[in-house]
């Protein structure tokens, strides 16, 4: 029996490294990518891919999703769309190169590899698991292109099931704070800043990638086939918590 396959995008950050490890323990194959030219974990197969590029430049679209679909000949079981690009500005200094980057990252080569690889992911019956964040719903200041994009990600998921969940689920992942290079930027690597923020959970802690990538592997998998253009809140209870001002 051939392994399924999965293809992971931003596979070298902290939740795609987790990712390519869960699935590949699982004995799927795994096909990673990433904007930089290589990695230092094992997967199946790494293909470079500038992402951002992919929604704006259609000759290099053309070149990565041929390089991809000569690879998925055998068929696409799961899609997870992980990169993300945040950028963290005020809306007075936030530009619209950096707001449409945040766009094209986020949402749009989401839904470019969707369309381009239908056909893979239709012949497996596969499944697409878009990782969302919890600032689509809650947000702070400064966060105003990364919280829209991730709200249009959402919106995307639920689209896409209504349209294509007969042969191929669509569901979303939304994540809190995990322990991330990412989120640690954002605190400026501040150890007590993000003990701060764990407590703010009812969990009291913060998510692990190990947690998003577990989720992930559950939505691939058929034990949840009749799950389909739902967006899952994987926050530790932040959700559910009224903030009252001391």
């Amino acid at each position: 029996m051939k392994p399924r396959t999965a293809l992971i995008t931003g596979a070298n950050g902290g939740v795609g490294r987790s990712l390519c490890h869960t699935f590949r323990g699982r004995g799927w194959r795994v096909i990673a990518t990433d904007i930089v030219e290589s990695v230092d974990f094992q997967t199946s197969l790494y293909l470079p891919m500038d992402l951002n590029r992919i929604a704006t430049d259609d000759e290099y679209c053309k070149n990565r999703i041929e390089s991809l679909l000569d690879v998925l000949r055998d068929g696409l079981d799961c899609l997870v769309n992980n990169a993300a690009y945040q950028v963290v500005a005020p809306i007075e200094e936030l530009s619209v190169s950096d707001w449409h980057k945040a766009f094209n990252t986020n949402v749009t080569s989401a839904f470019l590899l969707v369309r381009e690889l239908l056909g893979p992911l239709r012949s497996s019956r596969g499944s697409v698991v878009n990782i969302a964040s919890i600032h689509a719903q809650l947000t702070k200041p400064n966060f105003t292109a990364y919280a829209a994009s991730k709200a249009a990600l959402e919106g995307l998921t639920r689209a896409l099931a209504v349209e294509i969940g007969d042969r191929v689920r669509v569901n979303a992942i939304v994540p809190a704070a995990v322990s991330t290079p990412m989120l640690a930027a954002g605190f400026d690597d501040s150890e007590s800043g993000l003990a701060i923020l764990g407590r703010y959970h009812p969990s009291n802690c913060i998510g692990e990638p190990v947690d998003v990538a577990k989720m992930a592997y559950f939505l691939a998998d058929s034990d949840s086939r009749f799950l389909n253009g739902s967006v899952i809140g994987l926050d530790g209870g932040i959700a559910s918590r009224l903030h009252d001002p001391d």
